[in-house]
Formats: C-alpha cells, structure tokens, sequence
C-alpha cells in the first residue's frame, strides 16, 4: 500500500506560508494538512478558512483539513469554500456525528473522523460508511511537536482490521492516517501498524526547504 505524507503547515515558517506549502509540494508531499484549532476544544489557536483559501491558489494538492474546534458543524460550509478536499472533525466536536458526516459528503468532499488518544475504536463502528478517512491522534491535539503515544500503534492495528474487513464485504476505501510525533523513527512503526497516510510537521520543517525532499523521501520510505 503506497504510503502518503501530509505535511502539516502548522510547523511551517507562517510569515512565507505560501512559498513553504509550494516548497513542500515541489518537494514530494502527496497532501497538505491543515490543522484548525479554536482555543476552546483544543487549548490553541491556529488558523481559519481566510488563510486556507489564501493558500488555494498556490497549490494543486488535496488540501486535508483536521478541525478541532467546536461547535464544528457552523464551519463545515465555510472550509469547503475555502478549497478543502477532506475534512476531518472529532465526534466529541457535535451532537450528530452522522449528520455531520453526510454534510461534508454533502458538499461533494471526503469525510473523516478523528480519534484522540482517548476516543475508543468503537466510534467508528456506526459510521465506517460513511468515512473516507480515519485519523488516529498519537499526541492530544492542540500542540505541534510533541512526543508519539506508542498506546496508539494497537488503536492503528485494530482500525487496520476494521477497514479491511469493511472493503472486503464491499465497503468504500478507507485512508487510515496517523498524526502526532511522526518523525523518521515513529513513521515505521505507524506504517507497520497500518497507517497509509502520515501527518509529519516539525519532521518535515526540519532544516529548511532544501531538507524537505530528503525529510519526506526517508518517512515515506518507512
């Protein structure tokens, strides 16, 4: 299963965001991840749907929009006119998670749910027909930088299993992407497990746009 990397621009130098988003892409990346944080369901702020438009045109890569804000359904409409591609929100974020599910695939994007480090696999029992992308935390959202939750290698295998099993019986393909404390030596682990996309931030940054190429090839590579 080819592995995709999502560089996560909350690590990039956010006075040049747009050249770094063009450098990552000339560099290899497959997505660009967004991380939307409101300083209420998670303890940061980041960025809004203005700056993910901004972005837009710089860009032709799937933009992967995580949201950690609540409450998330009032913002959906707004990141989908923004350019969004795939848009991932936590269950904990509303009351209606399979109405707020069928929103986005309303809006003709792909649709994902977030488990936090505390959140059981069996969240998405209800819901895996209605998901085109499982993103397992292996940190607590809010923060860049911090240190990979190994717990969460089991939390990927048995979501693995779950996908498999639900492609098997016909179901729709499943990206099953990983995002916390991925670097050159989580990403095997997190790749091993299960994991098709990973969400790399610092580890990507690292060094400056002439490392990107080589950060992205090596985390790829597993």
């Amino acid at each position: 299963m080819p592995v995709r990397i999502a560089p996560s621009i909350l690590a990039a130098d956010f006075a040049k965001l747009g050249e770094e988003v063009c450098a990552v892409a000339d560099a290899g990346a497959d997505w660009i991840h967004i991380d939307v944080m409101d300083g209420h369901f998670v303890p940061n702020i980041t960025i809004g749907p203005a700056v993910a438009k901004a972005l837009r045109p710089h860009c032709d890569l799937p933009f992967d929009v995580h949201l950690m804000i609540s409450p998330v359904d009032p913002m959906i409409e707004s990141f989908v006119d923004a350019g969004a591609d795939i848009i991932s929100l936590h269950p904990e974020a509303g009351p209606h998670l399979h109405r707020s599910l069928q929103t986005i695939r309303g809006f003709g994007k792909k649709a994902g749910i977030v488990l936090n480090p505390a959140t059981p696999v069996s969240v998405v029992d209800e819901v895996m027909d209605m998901v085109d992308l499982i993103l397992v935390m292996s940190v607590n959202p809010g923060f860049g930088g911090q240190a990979f939750i190994e717990s969460q290698l089991t939390k990927i295998s048995a979501l693995r299993t779950r996908i498999d099993n639900h492609v098997a019986a016909g179901g729709q393909p499943i990206d099953l992407e990983v995002d916390g404390g991925i670097d050159r030596k989580t990403a095997p682990l997190a790749i091993a497990a299960g994991a098709n996309v990973l969400v790399a931030g610092t580890a990507t940054f690292r060094g400056g746009p002439d490392a990107y190429a080589e950060n992205i090839a090596a985390m790829r590579a597993g």
